[in-house]
């Protein structure tokens, strides 16, 4: 590929930080070894220069596993499961990789290579064609509210892993002042009795009458819950200690972070597993539907979850790739990446539905009606399956301390809480 005069001169005036690397491009008609030589020169100091300046990830590891826990969110464990089963089993894989294929990993190959190039945020990046500037302030505003609103999950997180160490589970029981006597606990549900009626699990009214004391009405604003402004004041903290270097204090704690919920998820199969009415679970979330698949939404569905999941547009992607040097190997990220986050996505929902297919054994409900999604599931539907096990407080907490870093991981690779010491990726 030939690239002509005008186009070095148009990106070293849009981006002056990365056309030194385009200099030593060559046409075929042109000898250019002293101008390269001395302009790799140049390319070397700037590298250095753009090391202290900005920053670049300490190493190759540390940008992988970055993107592997911005691609890896809650939507893998607590959406893609139930989206699967309403939208066909396992006739829905075929929608969701064809979505994959065609615009997962194309779109997310163009944003790493061009946050990589460009070595600038969302918002300077749009220098190369300043009327798109718009879209860089949409990403920012965009993962700021999303930031905002993983936060109070990563608080509700915070708070259930801090009521784990107790003896019993507060939301196995009922008796409390916060149930009803429609309640009805683990204890009381032996197998052969189902909740019939307006009966509810001891878990949905801990997490609705205790954790967020619901008001009546939106004319009863309720009360402040200390409990939940200490633990969000927490989670703040922790965000902070974990970018409060940039990519030097991320880098490191990905590898914590994006590694030990697959050794959760792991655990938590093997123990899921073995429980019984697990498999009854696992064979209705695979059951293919085929004739779902001539549904419109059934495909919408899919292409939502792919671009939710893997993120492109977002901002996220682009930020982390400008901290990339420039001759990082970025092809290679944008084939595993995906295809990491889809597997993780298939492989979660068979760690959900056989806790849903031993929930739905212990309580003689049909899955249908166990099976839940979004806080639904983490908060009210697994707590309760969990109290059924022995030694519930350890497998409490390590299914809410996997929650924890999975949000952690999500909501320091956005592009909006992501401080560096000198200059911030989203301005720069």
């Amino acid at each position: 590929m030939v690239i002509k005069e005008s186009a070095p001169s148009l990106a070293r005036q849009f981006l002056p930080e990365r056309t030194m690397e385009l200099s030593c491009v060559r046409s075929e008609d042109q000898d250019g070894s002293s101008c390269c030589s001395e302009q790799s020169s140049n390319s070397s100091r700037s590298s250095s220069d753009e090391k202290l300046v900005r920053g670049n990830w300490t190493g190759k590891m540390d940008f992988f596993l970055s993107c592997v826990g911005y691609a890896v969110g809650l939507g893998n464990i607590w959406r893609f499961p139930y989206l699967c089963y309403r939208s066909g089993g396992g006739a829905f894989l075929i929608p969701y990789f064809t979505f994959l294929l065609l615009c997962g990993m194309p779109l997310f190959m163009m944003e790493l290579c061009f946050g990589q190039f460009a070595n600038q945020g969302p918002i300077s990046v749009w220098r190369i064609s300043p009327i798109f500037k718009g879209l860089g302030y949409g990403m920012v505003l965009i993962s700021g509210i999303v930031c905002i609103y993983y936060n109070v999950i990563i608080t509700w997180t915070l708070y259930y892993m801090y009521l784990t160490f107790s003896a019993v589970l507060p939301w196995s029981t009922c008796g409390n002042w916060w149930n009803t006597e429609a309640c009805v606990s683990a204890q009381q549900l032996n197998g052969t009795t189902a909740i019939t009626g307006n009966g509810t699990t001891a878990s949905e009214e801990f997490w609705r009458g205790y954790v967020l004391q619901i008001s009546p009405g939106i004319e009863d604003m309720g009360g402040v819950r200390l409990e939940l402004i200490v633990t969000l004041f927490i989670a703040w903290i922790i965000i902070f200690c974990c970018l409060f270097k940039g990519v030097e204090s991320s880098g490191k704690v990905v590898y914590f972070s994006a590694t030990f919920p697959y050794l959760v998820l792991i655990i938590l199969c093997v123990r899921g597993v073995t429980l019984p009415g697990a498999m009854d679970g696992i064979k209705f979330y695979l059951s293919p539907k085929w004739e779902l698949l001539k549904s419109f939404k059934v495909w919408g569905d899919a292409a939502t979850q792919i671009f939710y999941s893997v993120g492109p547009a977002w901002g996220g992607i682009l930020t982390m790739a400008s901290y990339n040097r420039f001759h990082h190997n970025c092809y290679r990220d944008a084939l595993i990446v995906p295809v990491i986050n889809c597997g993780t996505s298939v492989f979660a929902g068979f760690v959900v539905f056989s806790i849903i297919g031993f929930m739905a054994h212990e309580t003689g409900r049909p899955i249908e009606e166990v099976v839940s999604q979004g806080p639904g599931l983490a908060f009210i539907v697994y707590p309760e399956a969990v109290a059924r096990l022995p030694i519930s407080p350890l497998w409490a907490f390590l299914f809410f301390s996997m929650l924890f870093t999975i949000g952690i991981d999500s909501q320091v690779r956005d592009p909006c809480p992501a401080p560096h010491p000198l200059t911030s990726p989203v301005l720069a």
